[in-house]
């Protein structure tokens, strides 16, 4: 008598590959993003994507506040076309990093979400930064 696991087929190695591959196509973790920041010059911009009093109480050391609902294409024009984006919210509650995401991929920008956001980062244990002001 097959569990609850396996009553439904595992499906085959070469599509799960496939399904696994554009997931971290789209996706990054906590960990991954930390680990690549440390050597303080990342091949990515990561972006808080919350509003800026979010931002400003606390947010992930090294990242840029740009809350989903500024996201426009003139604002993007500060980065390099095929520069990569890693948006992030307040975790698994917030939609903001899809929006931001969604925002980003329409303009033709590629894009990935931190899993988790501020709640994955607090969970694993990583430090966050504050600031006084932040730019509008």
């Amino acid at each position: 008598m097959p569990t609850l696991v396996t009553a439904t087929h595992a499906a085959p190695p070469s599509e799960a590959a496939e399904h696994f591959a554009r997931k971290l196509s789209l996706e990054t973790d906590c960990s991954d993003v930390r680990e690549s920041m440390k050597g303080g010059a990342p091949d990515f911009v990561l972006l808080d994507v919350r509003g800026r009093q979010a931002y400003a109480t606390a947010h992930v050391p090294g990242a840029t506040s740009l809350p989903h609902r500024d996201i426009t294409a003139e604002r993007m024009m500060a980065w390099p076309h095929a520069t990569l984006f890693v948006v992030y919210c307040a975790g698994p509650h917030c939609n903001g990093a899809d929006k931001a995401a969604l925002k980003l991929a329409h303009l033709g920008r590629p894009v990935k979400v931190m899993l988790g956001g501020m709640a994955g980062w607090a969970d694993e244990g990583y430090p966050f930064e504050t600031t006084r002001e932040v730019e509008a």
